[in-house]
């Protein structure tokens, strides 16, 4: 391309056909002390380097980090975009409206496709709709159309226990059969009118009438969509849409699209990527540069414009020390998520260094990057380094693309090597956490907040039942603290005391659990088992794994058996015994803890776990990790000191303890990549490949352009180019504009944007009732997104809006010529009929909160030529820009009441020919005031956009 850096460009080492710029060459010393996600930015800086959208001087801003962070804008463009179907509709339906424009100003639509290759996956609304259905959460290891179940075939046979259900006897499954004795089921989300099989049984559920018609609809509903998705990946070239029921998380689709380095004829450069999903910054765990973004700037960047951040700081994260062997993965995670919140990273990059990060599994970096939102950091990189190529190699990457991958990132300097004599960059801070002072804890015995360390459990058990009543205590008099209850259960003696457990739940909430901790749970039993442990039958035992991906762990692994032999059988998918819905305990214990006063003891690993909730009669109840809820179970007891106290006795009689039996990290990484992260994408790229049955056979068009239904109430061809020309005209004035909306200060996005239900007397409801709705068939702004009538109409519809000409919150605003009060589109639509011009004017801060493109496309819709406020949220002001709509701001010190302004007078605003960026423009009214604003346009490229219209026609004109 184009870069005037074009000299740096060098074949790589042992492949001279693959070509590189050498960006550690050409930034010296500077670029050997800049963080690697700098870096990163650093070479698209170059490699874009065009003097328009990334002018030298930008590159220079990168490598000169240390003293520009904070100070300065930068571009950035990623090499890829994700994007969910949600924010993927209006997208897609832009590019369709554009092949539209370019073929009727005289162009070649078929040029028009993005200009960034584009991955969309489209599960997102579709798993949205599926928990409406009779199952909820149903498993899906892998969606597809096989409906047998799958079972790992291991040595060891599964003992069914009959668990009693909700009250019935039965499994939890809707099917009401009653034996458990399934190893793995697999379990295809349903659409159609097919019926409801049992997820653990393979038989058909008997299903409500309104379930089979709420189905019907939700595949009648989503079939429009899917019908344009369909044709879009016909059509366009460099985008793939992931078609629904690929299955698996929705992670590891994000991960199944990383390329980590791109390749692109044989010319090599770093993987990153912008996206709308809110799992967007996971991809940071394998070394990709990423976060998420909202509508507009995604749609600009598959249009080939960069997205602009403030260069920001890098906190680094020094990670130091070996964890305990007891602490979980999510005992680390959660710890390191928790000193970054203390650390204050909000709104910088976060990346780790140190001798610790190669204890982390992809697994556990990819869920830490996941959970920058909680900790609020813009993203948190992890070098790529042998730990991420070992698990490429598992996830099937290819042995030749590895190696290319391996010299590349080494010359550019950007694979972290665990060798102590490796120069570390220099960060704005350093965060040090130790992972020696990772310890695990458990959570009881009556509120979550209460957290005890395992090592701590038995002494603080006994503390708590000599406390008084209340938050910890159970004031049990001290000559009562060793009671022993005998009980007879099946023909057997068994004596209950103080501290015995009675429930052991292992359940996979999506919160506190990653794959991996449900794992070493399986893993911990297997090796139990192995050594003749055994869990008391009276024990409430169960196993609720939650999601498919779980469920995937658990099979690939082959460790269900072995936690079906100790009880742990599985229940059912979804929340089950953290709500209550605990099977009852066997009546001869409840009336021995009734009758001895015992205070009895629940362990479970959900996210609740308050006194009598699991079990009117057990008082004591602890959140554990699921290993530990197995070790718990097998000791019987609360009142154990681990690292004392023998577990229990194995075949040969010899005491067995914990750490005999608890799965090291290393054992717990060697299975997670080898058996189950191999498997999962092998499975994955099947699917893939073959796509499933219901997308291969929806029909779809295949014309150049898009044959619009004209009766859609979904997809409709929106008019951002009715105005396409070839060359830019100068800023029009505008004059005697009208006031739309008079509001105050922090105006939010949310208060501007469509979002949730349609109102039934909103403007949007009248347009679907004259289209033949009913209020039921309405559906949500959000489902609706590619239907710009709908969109405008919902656009200012928030009903805690506050217009200053209405006096109370209400959308609606006053048509001046005629006086009515009327809905704010029903007010638009009128002065737009009349020829009249709109504007807006706002106090401080106006388009806070999170970025919505249809908070600037539906005031743009609706007419609005300028916006006219004291002060922006920027992303929201370049919005504003990249639609075409002037953000104009007022002098400091002045605003709406300080100059007189009623908002009734008639506003006329003069372009010069030639705008300058943060020039002052004369606003005269029509009661003869005359008054200054500033035009804010910062830099040469927002000004041409805005005389182009907005980044939309700027780039459509490309196509001329």
């Amino acid at each position: 391309p184009g870069s005037p850096y074009q000299p740096a460009i060098e074949a790589l080492g042992n492949h001279p056909q693959k070509k590189f710029y050498n960006v550690s060459k050409l930034g010296g010393a500077k670029y050997d002390t800049l963080p690697y996600s700098i870096r990163v930015l650093f070479e698209s800086s170059i490699r874009n380097c065009d003097g328009f959208l990334v002018k030298e001087t930008d590159a220079m801003n990168i490598l000169d980090w240390k003293i520009k962070q904070n100070n300065v804008e930068v571009p950035f463009c990623p090499a890829r975009v994700v994007l969910q179907d949600f924010t993927g509709i209006p997208a897609m339906v832009d590019f369709a409206a554009m092949r539209e424009a370019v073929r009727n100003a005289g162009g070649d639509p078929v040029k028009v496709n993005p200009a960034c290759p584009t991955d969309l996956t489209v599960d997102h609304s579709l798993q949205i709709d599926f928990s409406k259905c009779a199952i909820q959460n149903a498993p899906n290891p892998g969606g597809g159309d096989s409906q047998k179940p799958v079972a790992k075939l291991s040595p060891l046979k599964a003992q069914p226990r009959k668990l009693p259900c909700r009250g019935q006897t039965g499994c939890k499954g809707p099917c009401g059969a009653g034996d458990l004795s399934h190893s793995s089921g697999q379990f295809s989300a349903q659409i159609e009118n097919t019926p409801i099989l049992c997820p653990f049984h393979l038989q058909p559920v008997p299903e409500p009438e309104t379930v089979l018609k709420n189905q019907e609809m939700e595949f009648g509903r989503n079939r429009e969509r899917l019908q344009f998705f369909k044709w879009s990946s016909k059509v366009f070239k460099n985008i793939s849409i992931i078609p629904p029921e690929t299955g698996m998380a929705h992670q590891v689709n994000l991960e199944y699209l990383s390329r980590v380095v791109f390749e692109v004829k044989d010319f090599l450069y770093p993987d990153s990527v912008v996206g709308t999903d809110s799992h967007t910054t996971m991809v940071n765990g394998l070394g990709i540069l990423g976060w998420g973004v909202g509508g507009i700037e995604t749609e600009a960047v598959m249009l080939g414009m960069p997205v602009t951040l403030t260069l920001p700081e890098v906190v680094g994260c020094e990670l130091t020390g070996t964890a305990s062997p007891l602490a979980t993965s999510i005992d680390i995670v959660l710890s390191i998520t928790k000193q970054l919140r203390q650390a204050d990273v909000a709104g910088k990059f976060v990346e780790f260094f140190g001798s610790g990060v190669s204890q982390l599994s992809v697994a556990d970096r990819t869920t830490i990057a996941n959970m920058c939102p909680e900790y609020g950091a813009i993203l948190s990189f992890f070098p790529v380094d042998n730990v991420t190529l070992k698990h490429l190699k598992h996830t099937g990457f290819d042995v030749v693309k590895l190696e290319v991958m391996e010299a590349y990132l080494k010359a550019v300097k950007l694979f972290r090597n665990d060798e102590s004599s490796s120069r570390e960059p220099e960060y704005s801070q350093v965060v040090q956490v130790s992972l020696s002072s990772i310890v695990p804890y458990v959570s009881g015995p009556k509120r979550s907040q209460d957290r005890v360390a395992v090592h701590n459990m038995k002494s603080d058990f006994q503390a708590c039942l000599n406390e008084k009543s209340g938050v910890k205590g159970f004031q049990i008099a001290a000559e009562k603290q060793n009671d022993i209850v005998p009980v007879q259960y099946e023909g057997n003696e068994y004596k209950l005391s103080h501290g015995c457990i009675v429930i052991a739940a292992v359940i996979s909430c999506t919160n506190n659990c990653n794959p991996s901790v449900m794992l070493a749970a399986g893993l911990l039993a297997k090796k139990a088992v192995e050594a003749g442990l055994v869990v008391k039958p009276y024990i409430r035992t169960s196993l609720s794994p939650g999601s498919g991906m779980v469920t995937h762990y658990l099979s690939s692994s082959g460790v269900l058996p072995y936690l079906s032999k100790l009880g742990f059988e599985v229940v059912g998918y979804g929340c089950s015994t953290c709500v209550g819905n605990t099977a009852p305990l066997p009546e001869a214990i409840r009336n021995a803890i009734k009758q001895g006063d015992i205070i009895a003891c629940g362990v479970l690993s959900g996210t609740k776990n308050f006194e009598g909730r699991l079990c009117d009669c057990v008082r004591a109840n602890y959140l554990a990790s699921p290993p530990l809820v197995v070790a718990y179970a097998i000791a019987g007891t609360v009142r154990i000191d681990f690292e004392t106290e023998p577990l229990g006795t194995g075949l040969d009689g010899k005491s067995i303890y914990l750490r005999d039996i608890w799965p090291t990290r290393r054992e717990l990484h060697t299975v997670e990549e080898e058996c189950v992260i191999s498997s999962m994408f092998k499975e994955l790229k099947e699917k893939m490949e073959k796509g499933n049955k219901r997308w291969n056979l929806l029909e779809a068009p295949e014309s150049t352009l898009f044959p619009w239904d004209l009766k859609s109430t979904y997809i409709r061809c929106p008019s951002f180019f009715d105005k396409l020309a070839k060359e830019p005209v100068s800023p029009q004035p505008i004059e005697n504009a009208h006031v739309l909306l008079y509001l105050g200060d922090s105006v939010t996005t949310d208060h501007i944007s469509p979002a949730g239900s349609i109102a039934r007397s909103s403007a949007a409801a009248k347009y679907l009732t004259n289209k033949g709705l009913t209020p039921r068939e309405f559906n949500s702004y959000g489902a609706r997104r590619g239907n710009d009538a709908v969109m405008t109409r919902g656009t200012f519809a928030n009903i805690k809006l506050l217009n200053k000409f209405i006096g109370k919150p209400a959308p609606k605003t006053i048509h001046f010529p005629s006086g009515q009060t009327l809905d704010v589109f029903e007010a638009a639509e009128l002065y737009q009929k009349e020829g009249i011009p709109v504007i807006i004017l706002a106090g401080k801060k106006y388009g806070l909160g999170s970025s919505r493109d249809w908070a600037a496309k539906g005031p743009f819709l609706l007419g609005v030529k300028a916006v006219l406020a004291e002060s922006y949220e920027k992303v929201h002001k370049s919005q504003l820009i990249g639609i075409g709509i002037a953000p104009l701001q007022f002098l400091p010190g002045e605003n709406a009441s300080t100059l007189g302004l009623t908002g009734r007078e008639q506003f006329s605003i003069l372009f010069p020919p030639e705008l300058s960026p943060g020039m002052t423009l004369d606003i005269k009214t029509s009661t003869g005031k005359v008054f200054s604003v500033i035009a804010l346009f910062e830099n040469d490229m927002e000004i041409t956009l805005y005389k182009y219209g907005g980044s939309l026609n700027f780039v459509a004109r490309r196509f001329l």
